[in-house]
């Protein structure tokens, strides 16, 4: 099947997710600085983040003159009292962040951005995340199974993290990675269907 929409990403859970609404993409690997800038909200940094992926996806296809189809990226970070937690560094930032988030609500922000030419947009998606009380034990268990590595806020939701949630109020699919029904909404204003066959 043909596809018309370009991912500025390598997860395979955004993969995933488009591939659940019916979207054929073809991935483009794009490499982004993420780092915060100082004084930056939570909001902003994500949304940022999203946009930065989506253009130097398409800068990147322009450079191989193949800058036709529109191009989405898309950011997810963990909030916990208005501090970004990013992917952990290694195991003591990721047992610091569980312990952080233990028997506490934090937010999940997921920003998703289509760029096609000169038009931009992006859109935001904010879930309240719940976490049961968690053991030392439980915390060095999970870290050990090696799924917080590379995952903003040291869990996975649709993972093994899932166990660790107790209520979550907002998009599912934002906590994921990708919130569908703001991606929804861009793909139809840049032209793209949904569920094709």
């Amino acid at each position: 099947m043909p596809f018309n929409l370009f991912l500025a990403s390598s997860s395979p859970r955004r993969l995933e997710l488009l591939s659940q609404i019916g979207v054929p993409i073809e991935q483009v690997l794009v490499d982004v600085d993420e780092s915060t800038v100082v004084g930056e909200s939570p909001e902003h940094y994500v949304q940022r983040l999203a946009l930065a992926k989506a253009n130097a996806g398409w800068a990147h296809l322009e450079q191989q003159g193949r800058a036709s189809k529109p191009v989405l990226g898309a950011d997810t970070t963990v909030v916990f009292e208005e501090h970004i937690l990013g992917k952990p560094r290694d195991r003591d930032d990721g047992l610091r962040m569980l312990s952080l988030l233990s028997g506490k609500t934090h937010r999940v922000l997921s920003s998703v951005a289509i760029v096609q030419g000169e038009s931009a947009q992006t859109r935001l998606s904010c879930t309240e995340v719940s976490f049961r009380s968690l053991s030392n034990t439980e915390m060095e268990r999970y870290w050990a199974s090696g799924e917080p590595c590379d995952k903003a806020g040291a869990y996975g939701i649709q993972g093994f993290g899932g166990a660790l949630v107790t209520h979550l109020n907002g998009s599912y699919t934002g906590v994921v990675g990708l919130p569908l029904a703001e991606t929804i909404e861009l793909l139809a204003e840049f032209g793209v269907e949904i569920w094709q066959s």
